[in-house]
């Protein structure tokens, strides 16, 4: 049960469709990513879609660059069990075309497609299709009268783009549209989103772009997309990392799950491990880590060392193990202890005790 200080109020956006998934409103905030295989190649890129559907993604987004990937298109979202969202720059036929192939949302910056007639049949297109839009703006892409406005890209630039845009849109009558205004630099896009989350109330999609390698960009990545969440701000989230986009999809829950604000899987609380551990602590969580990615339920376990922190831990978790002395070790179920077990088997012992929960709990 969740303390009045672990509660996050979210702010309230209007709620758009993404094919099947809800996006904005009271919907939970869904984690998406985007391939890197060639769109064109549709074996490679089906292929990658399930590995991102088994991670748990509820969206994916693939790049459309050519007529040659527009009529790929149609082929991979037949395979897809989640919404396939086109991401098409500059040339307004391949946002038409991709919306016709069954595209769930186009991902666009209206200012780089073309002419007013252009945007038009872009839109009447996703109209007729029942597609939304993403206005993607981005601090390395601003429109080129903004960049000579502002001398750089800052957050007013940002937010000013997304605003002209937003205009673009309604004055076409559209209004199934989610926003984003992305930057490598978390100052700069936690200040536009907070400026631009003040301005209109249509659902944010988040992100920083380009946040680098795993380990740097998912603590980049967790700074400046935590930084939001915990204000409230945000409906969808994307981790860009120079990775596998099933990491991302893993990073994306994981800042979810810290904030309580969407739990999947297997949520485990351990210590870093010192002298005191009465048992190998980082192998055994690392093979947990592992051995448990197909669970989906939502669980907490604690996997702690010995006894100074892990009692305590142990009352607030589903299943929990504390470190005793002569390789006997406390388990705990529902924060009450239970039984003792020895160093034997424990990983397998620990896996099979986790999944006899997980079920009990789906049922």
């Amino acid at each position: 049960m969740l303390r009045s200080y672990q509660k996050i109020k979210r702010r309230v956006t209007k709620e758009i469709n993404v094919g099947d998934v809800k996006i904005g409103g009271s919907a939970p905030i869904s984690v998406q990513t985007m391939t890197n295989t060639l769109t064109s190649d549709v074996k490679s890129t089906v292929n990658q879609i399930k590995k991102i559907e088994k991670a748990g993604a509820d969206l994916v987004r693939v790049s459309v660059p050519d007529e040659e990937s527009s009529k790929s298109l149609k082929e991979i979202v037949k395979k897809s069990k989640i919404p396939v969202i086109a991401d098409v720059h500059f040339h307004y036929k391949r946002a038409i075309e991709s919306a016709n192939s069954g595209a769930s949302c186009l991902r666009i910056n209206p200012g780089n497609i073309g002419s007013k007639e252009k945007i038009k049949d872009v839109i009447q297109s996703a109209k007729d299709n029942n597609c939304s839009i993403r206005i993607g703006v981005n601090a390395g892409s601003l429109e080129k009268k903004i960049l000579e406005k502002y001398g750089e890209p800052n957050p007013e630039a940002l937010v000013e783009s997304a605003l002209n845009n937003i205009k673009i849109l309604e004055d076409n009558d559209f209004y199934n549209f989610k926003i984003s205004v992305k930057a490598s630099d978390v100052f700069l896009s936690i200040k536009a989103y907070e400026s631009l989350s003040k301005k209109c109330n249509y659902p944010l999609h988040l992100g920083i772009t380009e946040a680098g390698a795993k380990r740097f960009g998912s603590v980049k990545s967790s700074i400046g997309i935590g930084n939001l969440l915990l204000k409230g701000i945000g409906d969808t989230i994307r981790i860009s990392l120079t990775d596998s986009p099933e990491e991302e999809v893993k990073v994306g829950f994981d800042i979810l799950k810290s904030l309580n604000l969407r739990h999947r899987g297997v949520k485990i609380i351990s210590c870093p491990s010192c002298a005191r551990q009465q048992f190998e602590v980082i192998n055994v969580v690392k093979k947990l880590e592992k051995s448990l990615e197909d669970v989906k339920t939502p669980i907490t376990v604690s996997i702690i060392g010995c006894v100074v922190n892990g009692p305590g831990e142990a009352t607030m978790t589903n299943i929990g193990i504390t470190g005793g002395g002569n390789n006997t070790h406390m388990i705990y179920i529902d924060g009450e202890k239970n039984h003792r077990i020895t160093n034997e088997d424990l990983v397998p012992y620990l896996s099979s005790l986790i999944r006899k929960k997980a079920l009990e709990k789906k049922n």
